[in-house]
């Protein structure tokens, strides 16, 4: 961990919380609700996600797998995701999902007229604004978490 924990502290509470209250606590209001409140289908909220974490390395956001009515996506999808291109496990919307949220984080310069002509065939306004959302809470606390190496100790709260 590059940040000094006192002893007996939970990391993640003492760094989101203890040492920055009034920015740990909104931007965990935050990332709780892209969870709480999403109406993204788990495929495609998960294909996103996953996206994300295997950009930004986080070790625990490559182990968490969301559940929705006790249902987590399949064995597997992890690696589907690492190939959206290709694989035949994905509808349009997971697929676009997937694509999104790499070129979200790796080359947002260079989402064009034709990704949009596609995304919009698939995904309404709002919720191209949702995923836009929750893509950047995933790259934004995602990172935060690696860089600081809270990733290896981090465990999020049931919503």
């Amino acid at each position: 961990m590059r940040i000094d924990i006192p002893e007996g502290q939970d990391p993640i509470p003492y760094v989101w919380g203890d040492m920055v209250p009034e920015i740990g606590a909104a931007a965990s209001n935050f990332s709780l609700a892209v969870y709480a409140h999403t109406t993204l289908g788990l495929r495609e909220f998960e294909a996103a996600r996953l996206r994300v974490a295997q950009i930004n390395g986080c070790a625990f956001c490559l182990d968490w797998r969301t559940e929705r009515d006790g249902h987590k996506v399949e064995e597997g999808f992890a690696d589907a995701v690492t190939q959206w291109r290709t694989t035949d496990a994905f509808d349009d919307r997971t697929r676009l999902a997937a694509e999104y949220a790499e070129r979200y984080a790796l080359d947002h310069l260079g989402l064009d007229e034709e990704f949009w002509a596609r995304m919009t065939a698939h995904y309404s306004q709002a919720e191209i604004v949702e995923l836009s959302m929750s893509i950047g809470s995933w790259l934004a606390f995602g990172r935060l978490n690696h860089v600081l190496g809270l990733d290896t100790v981090c465990a999020l709260p049931k919503p």
